[in-house]
């Protein structure tokens, strides 16, 4: 989580510094000038500069989240290039005013002291609201690019602590600090990280339709980093470098470090303050007029942001405000659901049923899904989120039992656009299941005759063979792992490993492949292997004879095109299950050969669903084929634990991205049931 929160951390630490700076001058003036008593109204202007910065989050995040998906990146990348502009300009003004910041201050409190209560409120609430602002729209930006990680926030907690802290060290004088150094220090850390939020920014913006060139990559090292490693995490949460980058985000981050970074070192030294007016008025007079009670102002220029922000968030038809309570059971489905405007909305389900139910937004005229809840239990709430566009939207109720529901139609004004998801059902996977089972017979039947070659071999004593012959019928093994699942109890006896046993390797029910393995490649004997060869024959007879009246739930098939590959990346390419041999790349070859035999059968579903994804798949996996084929040499594999660091992050940054690719075909290919 660190590096999410490392720049939520610096801009905390700085901006709270700075924000704690000024209310230290501000009541350092005051208890100097004799004038305690106007404490309070300090506090009231830093407590409502607090509420506006509390306020304008809040404003920010749900008017995004109103916002179509488009609409999003498009707000999130223009407000990511303003908060550059702001943190560009905050640096460049510390830096120069540094020296002079308390000098300053103080000259504005001694004015403030002469007008009376309502002008040192002011005072107090525009030095802080604005860093209050820029810390907000700062770490919203940040906050944006991280996605769902709680780290943001936590390093924004941990820098205005820390900066607290250090404020309070610095009014009891407790510390001292070097502000010119600090700021300057922190300073060119924030426009390394500004850089970074400005190409994040500019690549929201051309995912939102904004700005050309969305295609255009300058930088494509998807298959030569590895996109989990701990320093391609920490580029992409420090200072958001990804492995991809357009041209538009390449130069604008390279324009924008040299010449901002250039003029920000090259700065003049700051100007020495001059020395501070004294108070020309005698502090604390009392201000004539009819008495107030003391709390009034407070409450209001503390809650006026707040109030505020909630009335441009009901105006601006949050989702919250806006959500309708829509009922799901056969008998009530749809009730409550009125013509939505376009846009992201939000639908709270309510079952009012005695099933648990799954419910659909559909076109009524295509089945094609916007937005789904399933497993929503009798008399519970649960919140649908989906964009609307012009056009015709009912409610399917799905019971756990019964028959499917469809309420009655209502259109949406305005145009089209949409994207849904057209249904798939069991029929339609239907032939791509038979297809997919008669794949695995022919493959269950040559594993038959190499699992018996194997056992011949080691009766024989030709156990040089015998290794060969053992990665032949485990690749086979492996090119069929769409239907592990179906094999039942049979995958753990062919294919089993030691974890979890009592006895581990020596354990009488470690059986199949990697039991041989270990043998084969730790020198026991032929006469301790025969037993275990020829259990693996005839349970390999047997599955291929029970295959047949086995149940293959075809929904399994979407779901497998990315957990086989899931499991090489786990298990194969980090040697977990090497037991010797050193073949766990020519495992994941087979595992590879699997998932393309599953897209095969799959493509013409997912064709017609998502034209564009195949080929990206296609090259993905071309991607990784071709750096496997780098670690096959004639008959041997090089084994993962020998692989140099490059080759390692390149086949596990190619074998990402395939499974972020793969990752929609679940979704896609969902069986729904219809009315």
């Amino acid at each position: 989580m660190w590096d999410d929160a490392f720049p939520s951390f610096l801009i905390g630490l700085r901006e709270g510094l700075e924000a704690g700076l000024i209310v230290s001058v501000l009541v350092a003036t005051l208890v100097r000038a004799g004038a305690r008593s106007r404490l309070p109204q300090v506090w009231t202007g830093v407590l409502a500069a607090i509420s506006l910065a509390l306020s304008f989050g809040a404003v920010l995040t749900f008017t995004a989240a109103s916002l179509s998906a488009t609409a999003q990146e498009a707000f999130g990348g223009a407000l990511s290039v303003v908060a550059v502009g702001f943190v560009t300009a905050m640096v460049f003004w510390m830096r120069r005013s540094a020296r002079t910041f308390s000098g300053e201050i103080r000259e504005k409190v001694t004015g403030a002291l002469g007008m009376g209560a309502g002008m040192l409120i002011v005072t107090s609430f525009l030095a802080v609201g604005r860093e209050g602002l820029e810390t907000a729209l700062f770490l919203w930006t940040t906050a944006r690019a991280a996605g769902e990680s709680a780290g943001p926030l936590a390093g924004a907690g941990v820098g205005l602590v820390l900066a607290a802290g250090l404020c309070w060290g610095l009014y009891r004088r407790v510390l001292h600090i070097n502000l010119t150094k600090f700021f300057t220090a922190t300073g060119a850390v924030l426009i390394l990280i500004a850089a970074g939020v400005l190409g994040y920014g500019l690549r929201d913006l051309q995912e939102g339709g904004v700005l050309p060139g969305g295609t255009s990559y300058a930088v494509d090292l998807g298959g030569s980093i590895d996109a989990g490693s701990w320093y391609a995490t920490l580029a992409q949460g420090v200072l958001n470098l990804t492995p991809t980058m357009t041209w538009l985000q390449v130069v604008a981050y390279v324009g924008y470090l040299a010449v901002v970074m250039t003029l920000f070192l090259r700065g003049a030294r700051p100007r020495v303050a001059d020395p501070a007016p004294q108070p020309q008025t005698k502090p604390g007079a009392p201000v004539p007029g009819r008495r107030r009670p003391t709390w009034v102002v407070p409450v209001a220029v503390v809650a006026g942001p707040a109030v505020l922000a909630g009335l441009a968030v009901a105006l601006g038809d949050s989702p919250a405000a806006a959500a309708q309570t829509v009922a799901v059971s056969e008998t009530d489905c749809g009730n409550g659901f009125t013509a939505p405007k376009p846009g992201r909305q939000t639908f709270q389900m309510h079952n009012t049923g005695d099933k648990t139910a799954e419910v659909y937004l559909v076109d009524p005229a295509t089945d094609a899904v916007y937005g789904e809840v399933e497993g929503l239990a009798p008399g519970t709430t649960r919140a649908l989120v989906a964009t609307v566009a012009g056009g015709m939207y009912a409610w399917r109720c799905v019971p756990s039992s019964g028959k499917a529901v469809t309420s009655r139609a209502v259109r949406v004004s305005g145009s089209g656009g949409t994207t849904a998801v057209v249904p798939v059902s069991a029929h339609d996977l239907a032939a791509p299941l038979a297809s997919y089972r008669a794949y695995v017979d022919r493959g269950l039947a040559t594993l038959v005759t190499q699992t018996h070659r194997l056992s011949a071999d080691i009766t024989a004593r030709h156990l040089g063979a015998a290794r060969t012959d053992w990665l032949t019928a485990h690749r086979t093994y492996a090119s069929l792992g769409a239907a592990y699942g179906t094999f039942q109890d049979y995958d753990q006896k062919i294919n089993g490993r030691p974890d979890g046993l009592p006895d581990g390797v020596h354990d009488k029910d470690f059986t199949g492949f990697h039991r041989i393995e270990y043998g084969l490649w730790h020198g026991q004997s032929a006469k301790d292997l025969s037993g275990p060869a020829r259990q693996l024959a005839a349970d390999a007879a047997g599955l291929r004879k029970a295959f047949p009246t086995q149940d293959f739930d075809p929904g399994d098939l979407p779901l497998r095109t990315h957990e086989i590959l899931e499991n090489t990346l786990q298990f194969e390419l980090t040697g977990d299950t090497d037991q010797g041999s050193g073949t766990g790349l020519a495992t994941a070859d087979a595992n590879l050969t699997g998932t393309r035999e599953l897209l095969t059968v799959l493509r013409p579903l997912l064709t017609s669903r998502a034209p564009h994804l195949l080929p990206t798949v296609d090259a993905d996996i071309a991607r990784l084929q071709k750096l496997l084929d780098a670690a096959h040499h004639g008959d041997r594999w090089t084994p993962v634990d020998r692989l140099d660091a490059t080759a390692r992050a390149r086949l596990n940054g190619a074998t990402g991205q395939l499974l972020e690719d793969l990752a929609p075909v679940p979704d896609l290919l969902e069986i729904r049931k219809s009315a």
